[in-house]
């Protein structure tokens, strides 16, 4: 028994409630999805996505496979006027970045990085957003703590809605990581005078690399 089931068990035995929850998972798996996805599958689901994460100030480039990825990359950071450095996760590493001109670290993102490159568990085209799990490989502070975030989402992993991007969750890992992250363009804020500032909590920019056939009109 893990320390966390170890914890709940501990919450139910007081509050006097079974340890069994296949009626709760059963009513979790019952839930309909409500009606905003239907209709979107295919290049229509890619393209409700880029034209939500445009919305919400992300920008967007696509390619065909993965080994184009730097070289896409290189071309925002040079139109951006920002340093060809960069950090990204371990199961990146093997892209090849120095064909590019790039110099890419496999680490957890720290204060001083300026750009961070990351994956995606998946893409919700519903609101445009990146929904990310933080993990030993996939660290969250490489999407945080940089004022660039880089994201590569491959287009078969672009779905409907948010209620979708959480059943394909419990469907490939069974239960929540640690943290799961909804990215939904630059952070930003209107707290002050209800003038929106991007930037405020984590990343000024938000650029999304497509990977795949999808073709994708903007």
């Amino acid at each position: 028994m893990s320390a966390r089931e170890a914890i709940l068990a501990r919450i139910r035995q007081r509050q006097g409630r079974p340890g069994d929850t296949s009626r709760v998972e059963a009513r979790v798996n019952a839930r309909q999805p409500g009606p905003h996805s239907q209709g979107l599958r295919g290049a229509d689901l890619v393209q409700r996505f880029c034209q939500r994460a445009e919305a919400l100030s992300s920008t967007i480039d696509q390619v065909r496979s993965g080994d184009a990825v730097p070289a896409a990359i290189c071309r925002y950071l040079d139109q951006a006027g920002l340093p060809r450095r960069l950090v990204c996760w371990p199961s990146l590493a093997a892209l090849p970045w120095p064909l590019a001109g790039l110099t890419a670290e496999a680490r957890p993102a720290r204060g001083e990085d300026g750009v961070g490159v990351t994956g995606v568990f998946c893409a919700l085209a519903e609101t445009g957003s990146l929904m990310l799990l933080s993990g030993a490989g996939t660290a969250a502070a490489t999407s945080l703590l940089p004022e660039t975030h880089i994201a590569l989402v491959p287009v078969e992993r672009v779905v409907a809605t948010m209620d979708e991007g959480f059943a394909l969750l419990r469907a490939e890992h069974g239960q929540l990581p640690r943290a799961c992250n909804v990215v939904s363009g630059p952070s930003r804020t209107g707290d002050i005078e209800q003038t929106i500032t991007l930037g405020a909590h984590g990343p000024y920019r938000v650029h999304i690399v497509l990977i795949g056939e999808t073709p994708v009109t903007r």
